[in-house]
């Protein structure tokens, strides 16, 4: 594997924005998609096995004492059911995760000056190599939610496998070998590619927080990691 000049970070962020800008329709539909898909499964796995009623049970009985809301709280999650309810959620994100390449496809026809199409949005979804994807996105959740209460191996773990994605798409690499290209590039490119993740979660959250910005920047980190995937990787197209 190639590997260009370094790019400067005003190029990268600026690309990154800029494949944002010019899709924010496809950006809107991601997000209305995903948020509807994750409404509808939650109040089904959640009516089906009682976790939503025990729930707010639990909410009415303790709102004025915060401990013994944790407390009911946590033996409300040791149960089988919420255990269940928890993998009803888990399989819906794991299967909504193809959605994401959809953007890489939609981002390349804009370099190759080609009018993206909504069904772009679904490109991760055609072929066999939809199961690669969801197999990865399991493996890529059950890391990330271990390492979540340490706080600084969660980023450490983004970091490792930012561009597995689109090498996988892009390249037909498999997933241990994108791990390793994707840390050999960190090695050559940490502070681009640190930054630019950490810009990207920033300007998602922001517009989480503004609730209407959220639609749209929610599904940001696509085009950040494509515009420094790009940068990083020598791929002819």
């Amino acid at each position: 594997m190639e590997y260009p000049q370094k790019a400067g970070l005003s190029t990268i962020l600026s690309d990154a924005f800029r494949y944002w800008s010019r899709t924010l329709v496809f950006q809107l539909c991601f997000t209305i998609i995903t948020f509807a898909v994750f409404l509808a499964v939650t109040y089904y796995a959640g009516v089906k096995y009682g976790v939503l009623e025990q729930y707010f049970n639990i909410l009415e009985r303790h709102r004025d004492d915060m401990v013994a809301f944790s407390n009911a709280y946590k033996k409300m999650v040791a149960t089988e059911n919420f255990q269940t309810f928890y993998w009803f959620i888990l399989g819906t994100a794991v299967f909504l995760y193809p959605l994401n390449l959809g953007f890489y496809k939609i981002y390349r026809k804009l370099d190759m000056n080609e009018k993206p199409a909504l069904n772009d949005l679904f490109a991760g979804y055609m072929g066999t190599n939809f199961f690669r994807y969801i197999g990865f996105f399991m493996f890529w959740i059950i890391i990330y939610t271990y390492t979540l209460p340490t706080f600084i191996l969660p980023l450490v773990w983004v970091l490792v496998t930012l561009f597995c994605a689109p090498l996988m798409f892009f390249m037909d690499k498999t997933i241990f070998e994108s791990i390793s290209l994707t840390f050999k590039a960190l090695k050559m490119f940490f502070l681009e590619i640190f930054v630019g993740v950490i810009v990207a979660l920033l300007f998602k959250y922001v517009g989480i927080m503004t609730l209407i910005g959220g639609l749209f920047t929610y599904p940001f980190m696509n085009a950040m990691i494509y515009s420094l995937y790009k940068r990083v990787f020598n791929e002819k197209y």
